[in-house]
């Protein structure tokens, strides 16, 4: 079995960026993703037979979906400010089209659908809850984050190994979407 997921990959430009924001967020108990590793989520597929990949990359080719622009901006956390586990970049733009057609194409899998799907990039994950006024104090403090604008011209089907330094992600295939 492969964990795996669906991803669209941020820029390289955008690392220097993510490196400081992760810098400001150093708090015990805040475990931040490698920068170089931080993506925006499509869909979590889970552990897949290594003889589904093939199919679920044609799958995925049959994605109706123009290329777009998308501005990585502001920051949040997820639950809830009383309850953090996740610090996250926002991504915005039609997104939930991407989504809708990733769900589409993968419905003869029977994966569970997505049905609370809100585009980010997830920035860290929070170990100790106990830290949330810290945290919030420590995104406060970072401020209003613009990233700037990205193309999103592609979609990656990913391997996730967890390791115990955290996971590694692999590409296994990646999908271009339309130009028209």
């Amino acid at each position: 079995m492969i964990r795996t997921f669906i991803a669209v990959e941020l820029p390289d430009k955008f690392i220097h960026d993510i490196e400081k924001i992760c810098s400001m967020l150093k708090v015990p108990g805040v475990k931040p993703v490698r920068p170089d590793m931080v993506h925006i989520t499509m869909k979590f597929l889970g552990d897949v037979r290594e003889d589904e990949i093939e199919a679920i990359a044609s799958a995925l080719s049959q994605i109706d979906c123009k290329a777009f622009e998308a501005r990585i901006k502001g920051m949040g956390v997820f639950p809830k400010p009383s309850f953090i586990r996740v610090i996250w970049l926002g991504a915005h733009g039609p997104f939930d089209i991407l989504h809708s057609e990733v769900e589409r194409v993968l419905t003869p899998f029977r994966f569970e659908k997505d049905t609370k799907f809100s585009p980010h990039a997830t920035l860290a994950r929070v170990k100790e809850s106990g830290k949330k006024r810290e945290i919030l104090e420590r995104i406060k403090n970072v401020g209003d984050i613009d990233l700037g604008i990205m193309n999103v011209e592609s979609i990656s089907l990913k391997k996730s190994t967890l390791m115990p330094e955290g996971p590694v992600y692999n590409t296994l295939h990646e999908l271009k979407l339309r130009k028209d």
